[in-house]
């Protein structure tokens, strides 16, 4: 049980000092870097060796990371992840003044969140911003790390039918406290002090509400994590590091890439839909040193494990699951199904993925959505219309999933790691 606690504690780590999708790209370069990986741009020409480790990233919030073999590459060993998660992303012009007492900002929903468990609890601001300097437009980041706004409940005196059930209105309901009417016109002067430039520098922002919760173990013998983020946090920190410890593969290219914008349908430069996965393994294919198989022959060798949570058997409600398929906390790896391909799992990748779980001694599960149910897509289905692989849909078991914090199993990030190892480590 050591070992897991210890594995689900760095990852908890890893989301506390991830609070937006462009901290936790620059985390994962930071454990890529500490490992002797390099850093290369899309904007130069790559020169690669045989045995070294590179990363690569798109927009801030989109990351990939390889490893070459010693010997000549014949296929491509791919996980994939996403950085992003259902939270409120801040407008321009926020600050909005209300009848010359309260200040609050304007925000927008990002992704399919649960409305009702963002309300009532201490919330800040992370993402970047983008200032002029002397050798043009630079990105920094920024995290207010401190207690900063709050979405209040209305009373229930104020609303007695609040427990019969809540809609909540995007623009009315769900705009955070900012301060008293001493704080009109301080929002872009913290985010400017923040980052140490001057107010008048800030020519762009992309900036996202968090959850100011940490990450903690719970349960009668701590046998669950509790944090904001586990979705999709949880397997792209596990996807990664399973990289970086990975001893150099003998003919693969080990690959690892994290996706921005899962959450709202991945059509963006940065997401599974656009062509950064696909840009990179050409790049990659080009400048493989000495010999190599055709691209396309690599490609038909290849196999990506797509990692993205899934949604455990709730205790409340059990009767939501799938009568044969019931994934639960601590079960190990979850193999994702769907008839009509939402997850990209077939016969071979499923078979292929329970081997690999068998070889590195995990447990594995299998989730389908209830018959009458409709479920979510994810990263498998959309990258492959890039990138024709076979590929599995799988995840780590959750409650709460979309929810402010969620849910998970202590022993799941270990099996997650073990069992990726395995695969970047196979023939």
């Amino acid at each position: 049980m050591e070992s897991y606690v210890g594995n689900s504690r760095d990852m908890l780590t890893f989301i506390e000092k991830s609070p937006s999708c462009f901290h936790a790209v620059d985390n994962l370069k930071a454990m890529l870097k500490e490992r002797g990986f390099k850093e290369l741009s899309e904007e130069d020409a790559f020169e690669l060796k045989k045995g070294e480790g590179y990363y690569i990233s798109r927009n801030d919030s989109s990351l990939l990371a390889f490893r070459l073999p010693q010997e000549e590459a014949g296929a491509f060993h791919i996980t994939s992840a996403h950085s992003d998660s259902p939270c409120f992303k801040v407008k321009e012009n926020p600050e909005i003044g209300v009848e010359g007492q309260y200040v609050k900002l304007n925000v927008e929903k990002y992704g399919g969140m649960i409305d009702s468990t963002w309300l009532d609890r201490p919330l800040s601001v992370a993402g970047r911003i983008v200032v002029k300097e002397k050798e043009g437009l630079v990105s920094k980041l920024v995290n207010i790390d401190r207690d900063l706004l709050v979405i209040p409940n209305l009373a229930i005196h104020m609303n007695r039918d609040m427990n019969k059930g809540m809609e909540y209105n995007a623009q009315t309901d769900l705009l955070p406290l900012f301060g008293d009417r001493d704080g009109k016109g301080s929002f872009r002067e913290l985010l400017a002090k923040e980052a140490k430039v001057d107010e008048a520098a800030v020519l762009g922002y992309d900036l996202y509400l968090y959850v100011r919760e940490k990450g903690r173990l719970l349960g009668s013998h701590e046998e669950f994590v509790f944090s904001p983020r586990l979705d999709d946090l949880q397997c792209a920190y596990a996807c990664m590091r399973a990289l970086a410890e990975s001893k150099p593969p003998a003919q693969a290219v080990n690959v690892c890439v994290v996706f921005d914008n899962e959450e709202i349908g991945s059509g963006t430069r940065q997401g599974a839909a656009s062509t950064f996965l696909a840009d990179q393994l050409k790049r990659i294919y080009k400048a493989l040193p000495g010999k190599r198989a055709e691209y396309k022959r690599m490609l038909a060798k290849s196999f990506m494990i797509s990692a993205d949570n899934a949604q455990a058997v709730h205790p409340n409600h059990p009767e939501k699951a799938d009568p044969t398929n019931r994934p639960y906390p601590n079960g190990g790896v979850v193999i994702k199904f769907h008839g009509s391909q939402r997850y990209a799992t077939d016969a071979f990748s499923a078979a292929r993925m329970r081997d690999i779980c068998s070889r590195s001694g995990v447990p594995c599960q299998t989730y389908h959505n209830r018959s009458d149910m409709a479920g979510g897509s994810t990263l498998g289905n959309i990258s492959t219309a890039q990138v024709s692989v076979s590929t599995v849909d799988i995840g780590l078991a959750q409650l709460a999933m979309h929810s402010a914090c969620e849910t998970a199993g202590v022993k799941d990030t270990e099996y997650l790691l073990n069992a990726v190892r395995c695969f970047y480590e196979e023939a």
